[in-house]
């Protein structure tokens, strides 16, 4: 197993089939031969995809059966974020519109975010606006 670089991690989940199989993954241990029955991927292509996922310690194997690791976990859980926030994308440039005007004050803005959002994570991200620098 190799250290996984951010490109590396991104690019084994950037295509419909691939998510697909590591959503299916995140949703609880896995037999292969279950995924492998998927419509639309080849045989060659769920190994591929899964040896890829081994490779970069996304995924464990154990008795036939793939779980996530705890690394694979993590990137998992950024991974709905970020799809929360494509679900949310008009929502969330209505806020940056209103923010941009600058006519309302911060407390106003928080109960903006809140009610027109409704999603904990992303309010969170939004309120606390702390960007985590890269080390």
């Amino acid at each position: 197993m190799q250290k996984a670089s951010l490109i590396e991690v991104f690019e084994s989940i950037a295509n419909k089939e691939s998510l697909e199989i590591f959503t299916e993954i995140a949703k609880g241990s896995v037999e292969s031969h279950q995924l492998k029955k998927k419509d639309g991927i080849t045989r060659k292509q769920f190994y591929v995809r899964t040896k890829r996922f081994l490779d970069l310690g996304l995924v464990s194997r154990s008795k036939g059966k793939l779980s996530l690791s705890n690394f694979g976990l993590v990137i998992y859980h950024a991974q709905q974020i970020m799809q929360d926030a494509f679900e949310k994308f008009w929502k969330l440039k209505a806020i940056d519109s209103i923010q941009a005007k600058g006519q309302i004050g911060e407390e106003e803005q928080l109960k903006l975010i809140k009610t027109i959002l409704n999603d904990q994570m992303i309010e969170n991200i939004l309120v606390n606006k702390t960007v985590i620098s890269a080390k």
